[in-house]
């Protein structure tokens, strides 16, 4: 049944023609993705140090692809020192058998065979400026070398970032390109995460989206986030939900809280807002947040809504029941 539901979904993909390659995307207005390395706390707004971003090529995509990540480096004017810059932080790239399909590929968690598929390239990036405000590509990949699933529309390439040593925070940004030197969308391409880390907007007038997928099965979600630090308030906008606000978390904390799907909510994304406190604004605030549905399963977040960003609808149309005459 999942399978199916999936195949639908990046059928419906296709249709709409959204590109999801820039990650984050400009629909989702979030600044920067971002890694602590090792050693550093975990109030400062990283759980775990680790990141996996799924990228989906489409099985008829012939021309070579490049995965490529944006100020890679830990030692820049975006990045967050603690003290002095002292972290590496490692980008690798999986494809092959596994890559996805891999029960660990998906966990919210660093744990057991989540480096799962075939290893296609790697390099760890210091406190070296040569990247700094550039471009790093891997690659060039042929589409075939990712692991092709059905399920999830195409041959599938895992992007992982692990902060190996240091206690600094890099922030940086993907882009699945078929050049070497610019970005040039793939196609029908797109992306997707588990569980998402990355940097609030300073200037507490934007307001940041992440588009959770909810398919037909889903009756009920649980979100859980990590590191709000009270910075004003994260709400849920759907076509039935004006603006729920959830439970948030404060500094270095959990919390989680549970919500109810309505029928017209599903076969649709969920626009999760992040709204900053306007009256006492927090600087460099990174947080981080999965979902869950009622069978404890991760949704992912497209780098894109699928379907388009939910808009609220008071007033839902219904179709009209048909008159049946009655023969007396």
């Amino acid at each position: 049944m999942k399978s199916v539901i999936l195949f639908q979904l990046f059928v419906l993909f296709g249709t709409l023609n959204i590109q999801g390659q820039p990650v984050p995307a400009v629909e989702e207005n979030i600044p920067f993705l971002v890694t602590f390395g090792a050693q550093s706390l975990k109030s400062w707004g990283d759980d775990d140090f680790c990141q996996t971003f799924f990228f989906v090529i489409p099985k008829e995509t012939k021309v070579p692809i490049y995965l490529r990540v944006y100020d890679p480096d830990c030692g820049g004017e975006i990045d967050e020192p603690k003290t002095e810059f002292n972290t590496k932080t490692k980008f690798s790239i999986f494809g092959g058998t596994g890559a996805v399909t891999n029960k660990d590929a998906i966990k919210t968690n660093p744990e057991g065979d989540y480096k799962s598929g075939n290893l296609l390239a790697s390099k760890s990036f210091g406190t070296e400026s040569t990247y700094d405000n550039k471009w790093y590509s891997f690659g060039p990949f042929n589409p075939t070398e990712g692991e092709l699933s059905e399920s999830y529309g195409g041959y599938v390439f895992k992007l992982i970032a692990e902060g190996t040593t240091g206690d600094d925070g890099n922030l940086y940004k993907y882009y699945m390109s078929t050049q070497n030197d610019e970005n040039k969308k793939v196609e029908g391409g797109n992306a997707f995460t588990f569980e998402y880390s990355f940097r609030l907007n300073d200037d507490p007038n934007q307001v940041s989206h992440i588009y959770p997928y909810i398919d037909s099965k889903v009756i009920s979600v649980k979100q859980t986030n990590f590191d709000w630090d009270n910075d004003g308030v994260i709400r849920i906008v759907s076509k039935a939900k004006p603006g729920v606000v959830i439970t948030c978390s404060k500094e270095n904390e959990w919390k989680e809280s549970e919500h109810m799907i309505e029928e017209r909510e599903k076969n649709s994304s969920l626009d999760i807002q992040f709204v900053k406190n306007k009256v006492t604004t927090i600087r460099n605030n990174n947080v981080v947040f999965f979902i869950r549905n009622q069978y404890g399963e991760l949704l992912p977040f497209y780098t894109v809504p699928i379907g388009g960003i939910p808009k609220y609808d008071p007033k839902p149309a219904f179709k009209k029941q048909k008159e049946v005459a009655v023969v007396k």
